[in-house]
């Protein structure tokens, strides 16, 4: 039987924060991995300015980045297994965290520079 996408039923906002965290955890610069646990602390969460903000060498608009300031969004990618919140200064991406395929990626990740 084909696996399921979205089996834990994250809403559009879920998805798009925790494509977001995923991204996130591939920059030296945002996050701190550790080894034994598997996991990943992303901290240095990014700000927009104006209508987008720079993700390495992505571009992710605004609008699709909601999600890092909401407290909301945290507590339930949480409560799924996927983050433990340190809100609003970080999270930590669990194995669960960082395997979970989004779908989204290559719809909210835009490559390109000023």
């Amino acid at each position: 039987m084909a696996e399921r996408r979205n089996p834990l039923k994250l809403n559009p906002l879920q998805l798009k924060t925790l494509t977001l965290l995923q991204e996130l955890a591939r920059h030296r610069e945002h996050a701190t991995r550790h080894q034994e646990a598997g996991e990943v602390m992303v901290s240095h969460i990014p700000s927009p300015h104006g209508d987008h903000f720079h993700m390495g060498g992505f571009i992710v608009a605004a609008r699709d980045a909601s999600g890092l300031a909401n407290a909301a969004v945290f507590t339930a990618l949480e409560r799924k297994g996927l983050i433990r919140s340190l809100f609003p200064m970080a999270a930590v991406l669990t194995k669960a965290g960082l395997a979970y395929d989004t779908g989204l990626r290559e719809q909210i990740l835009h490559a390109g520079h000023h």
